[in-house]
């Protein structure tokens, strides 16, 4: 395998106050559509994955926030349709704006106890556990 099998892709766990995370549901017509996920997305070329993931959930979610205010957490890795997909998974507490669903069929603010038993990419799963303890 080399670079270009490799699908690398950024993803938010935004934290409320309350601890809950906000999840986003695949629209009919997309792969896994009905799964829920993490906003997030595809790393253009020339862009760091933090600017990357600040830019898909303006993009997504109507929101802004900072780099400075994304923290590493988690990574997935994962065999996807051919190619092989690794997740990096970012946490951020702060941002501007109530979040919009511009590209999914709902949004849901839920705690990590409650994402584990709802429908979810394979490459998420492994980091509704990372989420555990965070809020």
């Amino acid at each position: 395998m080399d670079a270009s099998d490799m699908l690398l892709v950024v993803a938010a766990a935004l934290i409320d106050d309350c601890g809950r995370v906000l999840l986003q549901q695949r629209p009919p017509g997309k792969p896994m559509a009905g799964l829920w996920e993490f906003p997030g997305g595809k790393i253009e070329p020339g862009e760091s994955p933090e600017s990357a993931l600040a830019r898909e959930l303006h993009e997504e979610l109507g929101l802004t926030l900072s780099v400075k205010d994304l923290r590493p957490i988690a990574f997935a890795s994962e065999p996807l349709a051919g190619r092989h997909l690794l997740l990096l998974l970012y946490v951020a507490r702060t941002w501007q704006g109530e979040p919009v669903a511009h590209h999914a069929t709902e949004l849901r603010w839920v705690t990590p106890a409650e994402m584990r038993g709802m429908p979810m990419p394979p490459a998420d799963v492994p980091l509704v556990e990372a989420l555990v303890g965070v809020g």
